[in-house]
């Protein structure tokens, strides 16, 4: 592996556990048993560290979601498989990272938003859309509204004033809301899909 994948790795992983802000290039650079100065012959500074380590989980996650679309037999399969792999993304990641984000690295959030507003919103808007054409949905359903509801659903997770991390974990919270979201938007068709999907988790979990 190149010295840059290794660094932007390592940074990765510090950052989704302890935040952005907290992570100096010092511990970085002791994490991977190198000089930082080595890491300044990769990277100019911070802001660029962090947004290769954006730019690399948004491109990681956009490529799984397109497989997950791939790969579902459902609109609502897609969305549980979507599920599983936020619910391993989220199981390191500290909550406050999108804060950190936010307040001390304004140009890279807004690469994070205009991603959250294109990949995102589309990515939804085509599930609505493929989950009418399978009876799943309601054809009823408003689905740019509903799309864009859906990632305010998402983010709200991440908001530590309305869910404390102390004492709520994210993916708990992203898994309640994204089940009553379904329920709200499925024919009787797609509630037994749902509900099966439901009590597969629930399976896996106990194993």
């Amino acid at each position: 592996m190149e010295m840059r994948d290794r660094i932007q790795q390592k940074a990765e992983e510090l950052f989704s556990r302890y935040g952005i802000r907290s992570v100096t290039m010092d511990e970085i650079a002791g994490q991977l048993g190198i000089s930082k100065k080595t890491i300044y012959q990769s990277f100019e500074d911070k802001e660029e560290l962090v947004a290769a380590v954006f730019e690399g989980h948004m491109n990681k996650s956009r490529d799984l979601c397109m497989a997950d679309r791939d790969r579902s037999v459902n609109a609502v399969h897609e969305i549980f498989m979507a599920l599983e792999m936020m619910e391993e993304i989220l199981a390191t990641m500290n909550p406050s990272i999108l804060y950190d984000l936010e307040k001390y690295h304004p140009g890279v959030y807004q690469k994070f938003i205009e991603f959250k507003n294109s990949f995102m919103y589309t990515s939804i808007v085509e599930n609505l859309e493929r989950g009418i054409k399978e009876e799943l949905y309601r054809a009823d359903i408003n689905v740019d509204v509903l799309a864009r509801y859906r990632i305010a659903n998402i983010m709200i997770a991440f908001n530590l004033d309305v869910f404390p991390k102390n004492k709520y974990k994210v993916v708990e919270v992203e898994e309640e809301i994204l089940i009553h979201f379904l329920n709200g938007i499925v024919t009787p068709k797609g509630l037994k899909l749902l509900q099966k999907y439901i009590q597969q988790r629930r399976e896996q979990k106990q194993i």
